[in-house]
C-alpha cells in the first residue's frame, strides 16, 4: 500500500514528507488510518540522533485513529474501530509482562513485526520502523498489543495524547509512584508530561502540588492544570518557597518532566524525609551527583519511570472514563493543529516550548 510519511534521512536535517509503501498486518498485527498524531519530545531527540539509530526512518508514536484491516488471529479490534496506538508492543507471556510490567517486555524483538518490519521505500529500500510506530505517516502497521479501543464519541486528536504524554504523566503518579491521599507533590518541568503529572497528582488526591518551569506561560498552563503553587526556576529561590509551603519538611514527591541533569538536581532539593524524586524525563547523557549517606539517613528513593508503567489495555480505558467525567483535562493540551507537510513546523514549535502538544492532523 502506498502511504504518504515524514522521513529522516540526515539526523538534525528536516524531514521530507514522502511515498512509501507500507505492508499490511500479518497474523496478530492490525493496520490503522491515523487522524492524529502529537509531537513529543521523544521523537525529535531521536531526529537529532540522541538515541541514534538506522536511516531513512520515519518517527511519531503518539497517536490515534481508526482500524482499517486486522490480520489472522487479532479479535480484540475490527476493522472501523477507533484506537489509540501506543509504542508498547508486548508479547503477553515473559515474565516481565506476567509482573505488569509490558514496557519491559521481553521478547517484543522476537515478534514477527519486529523481525520484519512494514516499511519501505517505493523501491525497496527498508525504513527503520522508529519508535515501533512510524506514525508521522497517514497509516501504520503495528501489533496488536499496540492498539486499545475507545470509543467514537472520545475525538481522536485528543485521544493520541493518551498514547504518551497522558499514559507516561498520570501514569508516573498513579502507577510507579502509586502517590497517597493527602501528599505534597512537585513537578519540575511542566511541558507535555509534566502538566500529565499535575494532573495525576491532582486526581491522587494531592494536598499540595507545586510546579517548577524556567517558562513563565507554562507555569500558567500547570495553574489551570490543577497546580496549587509555582515557581519559576532560575528566578526565584525554589526550595525556599518549598521549605516555607511544607513546614521545612520538603515534599513528599517531586516528578522530574524535564530533560536536563540540572532538573533532577533541584528535585534533589525539594524532596523530604521518606520522600522520593521520580525521574519522567530523559535527560540523555546526563549525570548528576547524589549524597548517598544523606539519602539513606532520610529514607529517600530515586524512581524511573517509563512510560508511566503503563498498562495500556487497562489504564487508557480508565482515563478515557476520566476525561468523560470531566476529571482529566485532554483537549485543553492540544496547542495547534498541523497537517502532516507542515511537520517541521510543528516540530519547531514544539522545541522552542512554545506549544503544550502540536498535533498533526491527517
Amino acid at each position: 500500500m502506498r502511504i504518504q510519511g515524514a522521513v529522516c534521512r540526515t539526523f538534525g536535517e528536516p524531514l521530507a514528507v514522502e511515498e512509501l509503501e507500507l505492508r499490511g498486518p500479518g497474523p496478530g498485527e492490525v493496520g490503522v488510518r491515523v487522524a492524529a498524531c502529537a509531537i513529543c519530545h521523544s521523537d525529535v531527540a531521536y531526529m537529532r540522533g540522541a538515541w541514534g539509530g538506522p536511516l531513512p526512518a520515519v518517527y511519531g508514536h503518539e497517536a490515534a485513529g481508526v482500524v482499517e484491516e486486522v490480520g489472522p488471529g487479532v479479535d480484540d479490534v475490527q476493522a472501523g474501530d477507533h484506537v489509540v496506538v501506543t509504542l508498547i508492543r508486548y508479547c503477553g507471556r515473559c515474565r516481565q509482562c506476567l509482573r505488569g510490567l509490558p514496557s519491559f517486555c521481553e521478547r517484543w524483538p522476537q515478534l514477527p513485526i519486529s523481525q520484519h518490519p512494514p516499511l519501505t521505500t517505493p523501491a525497496g529500500e527498508p525504513v527503520f520502523h522508529a519508535l515501533k510506530t512510524s506514525a508521522f505517516a497517514d497509516r501504520v502497521t503495528v501489533h496488536a498489543s499496540q492498539v486499545v479501543p475507545i470509543p467514537r464519541d472520545i475525538p481522536l486528536e485528543s485521544a493520541s495524547l493518551l498514547a504518551c504524554g497522558v499514559l507516561t504523566g498520570v501514569g508516573a503518579v498513579l502507577n510507579t509512584a502509586q502517590v497517597e491521599t493527602g501528599s505534597t507533590v512537585g513537578v519540575v518541568g511542566v511541558g507535555g508530561v509534566g502538566l500529565n503529572c499535575v494532573q495525576g497528582a491532582v486526581l491522587a488526591g494531592a494536598s499540595l502540588v507545586v510546579a517548577v518551569d524556567l517558562i513563565e506561560h507554562k507555569l500558567d498552563a500547570a495553574r489551570t492544570f490543577g497546580a496549587t503553587h509555582a515557581f519559576r526556576a532560575g528566578e526565584e529561590d525554589v526550595a525556599h518557597g518549598v521549605g516555607e509551603l511544607t513546614e521545612g519538611r520538603g515534599l513528599d514527591y517531586v516528578f522530574v518532566a524535564a530533560g536536563a541533569g540540572a532538573a533532577v538536581e533541584q528535585a534533589l532539593t525539594l524532596v523530604g524525609t521518606g520522600g522520593a524524586v521520580v525521574l519522567v524525563g530523559l535527560p540523555t547523557g546526563a549525570h548528576v551527583q547524589i549524597e548517598p549517606e544523606s539519602m539513606a539517613e532520610r529514607g529517600q528513593r530515586v524512581l524511573g519511570s517509563k512510560m508511566g508503567s503503563a498498562r495500556p489495555q487497562l489504564d487508557i480505558p480508565a482515563l478515557v472514563e476520566l476525561y468523560r467525567q470531566g476529571r482529566l483535562k485532554l483537549d485543553e493540551l492540544v496547542s495547534g493543529r498541523y497537517a502532516l507537510a507542515d511537520v517541521n513546523e510543528a516540530i519547531a514549535s514544539a522545541d522552542r516550548g512554545e506549544a503544550l502538544r502540536p498535533v498533526l492532523v491527517l
